[in-house]
């Protein structure tokens, strides 16, 4: 008995001086030591030294082992709740201007938007065909029949987005100019930043992106587009985030 008493003061005199990991893999050695180490005073040690202010005045009816293991531990990523919108709501309508000139104008399912291209046109360039077939979460629409754009003419595109389960409209992109062409990618971007609904007045800053595809011609100052990708890369990499994204957006 003495000695398991003398064996007890040890342990007490050791365990406010452990870290909180080394102290929870103590509790595990037997239950003599667990008991000991259940003690709030030597888990008040550990959060003295990670979090001083909390105990000089700690929450009302939370113990200080509590408040180690709950904050202490890696927060794992929490999954997203499925969306309330689907794709099968939506509809895309896409204009491009050259100035004052209409070079395209659509309006394109949901369905369809999500389905991307599923036969690209032959003398694809391979750079393309390689991010078309990449893990990144697009939305690709294909144009037919293909038109060409002389290169430096200003060149916008504005996107609504309807929706069939509310009546509602939002914006995702107006009037953006494509004002970055990259010849080696074979791709034009332009961006607008999202509008989001009041409800959501902490978000902000998240980019909508819009590329023209286009092929190699032999004509370094003509492109000749054959697709139309929109992303969200800034914030959103898969289908679900992308509905919860325009699920934010400012319906009208």
């Amino acid at each position: 008995m003495a000695k398991d008493w003398s064996h007890g003061e040890v342990l007490k005199a050791i365990f406010p001086l452990l870290d909180g990991k080394d102290l929870i893999a103590c509790m595990l050695v037997c239950r003599q030591w667990r008991d000991i180490a259940k003690d709030d005073y030597f888990w008040k040690c550990i959060c003295a030294r990670r979090w001083p202010s909390i105990c000089k005045r700690p929450p009302p009816s939370l113990s200080y082992h509590k408040l180690f293991v709950t904050f202490s531990k890696p927060q794992r990523p929490q999954p997203l709740l499925p969306p309330r919108l689907s794709f099968n709501d939506l509809e895309f309508y896409v204009d491009l201007w050259s100035d004052d000139q209409l070079l395209f104008s659509e309006a394109i399912s949901g369905s369809m938007l999500r389905m991307g291209i599923k036969n690209p046109p032959p003398g694809i360039p391979d750079v393309l065909r390689v991010h078309l077939d990449g893990p990144d979460y697009k939305m690709v629409m294909h144009v037919d029949p293909r038109f060409t754009i002389p290169l430096g003419r200003t060149i916008t595109v504005s996107i609504l987005i309807g929706r069939r389960d509310t009546n509602e409209v939002a914006c995702i992109v107006n009037k953006s100019v494509f004002d970055y062409v990259d010849g080696s990618a074979f791709r034009a971007l332009a961006y607008d930043y999202l509008k989001f609904s009041p409800g959501h007045p902490f978000i902000s800053g998240i980019r909508a992106w819009v590329s023209l595809l286009f092929m190699a011609n032999g004509n370094d100052n003509i492109i000749d587009v054959f697709g139309i990708e929109v992303d969200f890369c800034d914030a959103a990499s898969s289908e679900n985030e992308v509905l919860w994204l325009l699920d934010m957006l400012d319906w009208k």
